[in-house]
């Protein structure tokens, strides 16, 4: 409010309370929290640029920010202290709602400041690359919402580092968010059915190189959000051959829409120097919500194996999702909260970056506290009335998750430490895990602890028997103990169950040469060069198989 001239009344001085008013009072908060969103063709459903704008949805303005459905701002203040953090405070609410019970003036017309300037076009300038989808994904005008999944290949001849993605998704009313993926390894274009067209699915497991654990980025996209530029050192690696998955949530309108997105690329020549890594908490083989329930509790505690700093929280649940808890317990017992949301709406999902890094010393314990609504009084719950709901990759299902941006204190890439200690954490939770067994194996194959990787890898094949790269591991460890007659038997199972797995044919090969079994070898050191003609090890090893042999024929 502005201050005013006193009036005297029996010599006695008052303020002369003076009605807020549009000019002053309300376009500040407006432009400031709204605008971005409401404005011409961005998500929001009207503009609010002008007066005129405000003035017509003005009881409405004051019942969604009476109500704090708008802004859509779901943390509670003093549980984490994020970064363009969109949230009135209470004097500003009661001032719409008193502007608008006063009659929502306009105020002096020349005293209205200009509505905020946004960025035409791409909003970081124009990009260093720009891919598009190859095919336009076709939505169907009603239905539940829909998870599309588009592919783009990257015209790379170099390693390249990426500071920063914008999205341009297509008509934003319909484009609810979207995460950027980086598919080093082409497992998404199996998931094609028909090339180029992308393929459904809301949840994806990265298929990587266990010696390429994550990416340790939130590459993520939501209406009137701005792109985020990666600090110095934290810059992503893009290579040759490299492809980028948009998952995306796509809402009908009510009219058949056209989905084509473009995603625009900009990069920097100063190159990664921290290796941060996503880090999941979840328990969803627990979520077996009966109906009725209103308070149904989730939870995951996970030790940090390293001194870490967190940089960005992503909360996620979805319909019957009602409080959200994370938090870590230090070791001297302290509780350092990550985030609290109390009114959870998966609408407004979001990544939640911190002012500054939050500092977890080695052994403090991160906790996920989730609780559910399955009951009839929960208003957005899919069912009526109430039915048992369980996990899954649908809307109407439910999942339970918490990701951390976690930065490893020290020097080097600590993320394989941390990767160990999660796969051992989700074998507590899921002892049958294939990925688990997998990733752990490969790591203390790696470490020379064959003996230990042999457990691993045969749990793995008991697990999944027709997984040709856990027969792979399995002789590997096999070998790795001096036991070569039952590593060649799973290399060659490895071999017969994908015929081009060629590093499961060159560990083959290696076996056959162990065994003694020359002619074999070689045989198997030809078909490894037919497939990379090239590959100067494979080279050698077939030399020096064929020179054992002559020298054994003589």
């Amino acid at each position: 409010m502005r201050a005013v001239c006193g009036l005297v009344l029996c010599g006695v001085a008052f303020a002369s309370p003076q009605k807020p008013d549009f000019a002053h009072d309300i376009a500040p908060i407006i432009y400031q929290h709204c605008a971005s969103c409401h404005r011409p063709g961005e998500a929001g459903p009207f503009s609010l640029l002008t007066y005129d704008d405000v003035k017509r949805r003005a009881p409405q303005i004051a019942a969604v920010t009476r109500s704090r459905f708008m802004p859509p701002w779901l943390p509670e203040p003093g549980h984490g202290d994020f970064q363009d953090a969109n949230r009135l405070t209470d004097a500003q609410i009661s001032l719409i709602s008193e502007w608008v019970n006063q009659g929502a003036s306009e105020g002096p017309p020349g005293d209205t400041p200009k509505p905020p300037a946004f960025t035409a076009g791409w909003q970081l300038g124009p990009p260093d690359l720009i891919v598009e989808a190859q095919k336009a994904f076709a939505l169907s005008p009603s239905g539940t919402d829909v998870y599309w999944n588009f592919i783009f290949p990257l015209p790379l001849k170099t390693a390249r580092f990426l500071r920063a993605v914008e999205v341009r998704p297509g008509d934003k009313r319909i484009v609810h968010h979207s995460n950027v993926i980086v598919d080093r390894s082409r497992w998404a274009r199996a998931l094609e059915t028909v090339p180029g067209a992308g393929f459904s699915g809301m949840e994806l497991t990265n298929r990587r190189s266990v010696f390429d654990p994550d990416d340790g980025h939130f590459l993520f996209w939501r209406p009137g959000g701005a792109p985020y530029v990666e600090p110095d050192g934290l810059a992503l690696r893009l290579a040759p051959g490299d492809e980028l998955v948009l998952n995306t949530h796509l809402r009908p309108s009510g009219k058949p829409e056209s989905v084509r997105p473009s995603i625009g690329l900009y990069f920097t020549d100063k190159p990664q120097t921290k290796y941060p890594m996503l880090v999941q908490l979840e328990h969803d083989g627990a979520l077996s919500i009966p109906p009725g329930n209103g308070d149904f509790l989730v939870s995951d505690d996970f030790k940090m194996p390293m001194d870490a700093d967190i940089l960005a929280v992503y909360p996620h649940a979805h319909y019957l999702g009602r409080l959200l808890e994370a938090y870590a317990t230090l070791p001297d017992g302290t509780r350092r909260w990550l985030i609290r949301i109390p009114q959870w709406d998966q609408s407004w999902q979001n990544v939640y970056r911190y002012r500054e890094p939050v500092f977890l010393p080695r052994g403090s314990v991160v906790s996920m506290r989730y609780h559910f609504d399955n009951s009839a009084a929960n208003l957005r719950n899919p069912n009526h009335p109430p039915k048992l709901v369980g996990a899954g990759n649908k809307a109407t299902d439910e999942m339970g998750h918490l990701w951390l941006q976690v930065l490893p204190r020290g020097t080097g890439d600590k993320r394989l430490e941390l990767d160990e200690a999660l796969m051992r954490h989700r074998l507590e939770k899921y002892p049958d895990d294939f990925r688990a067994h997998m990733i752990l194996g490969a790591l203390l194959l790696a470490r020379a602890n064959a003996g230990a990787a042999v457990a691993m890898a045969e749990d793995a094949v008991r697990i999944e028997p027709g997984q040709a790269e856990a027969r792979n591991l399995l002789g590997s460890a096999y070998n790795g103990v001096g036991r070569v007659p039952e590593a060649v038997e799973q290399f060659r199972r490895a071999v017969m169950l994908r015929p081009d797995l060629v590093n499961a044919r060159f560990n083959l090969a290696n076996a056959l040469v162990k065994a003694g079994r020359l002619d074999e070898a070689i045989e198997q050191y030809q078909q490894v060069l037919r497939a990379y003609p090239n590959d100067a090890l494979a080279k050698d090893r077939l030399a020096q198989a064929m020179a054992s042999r002559a020298k054994r024929n003589k």
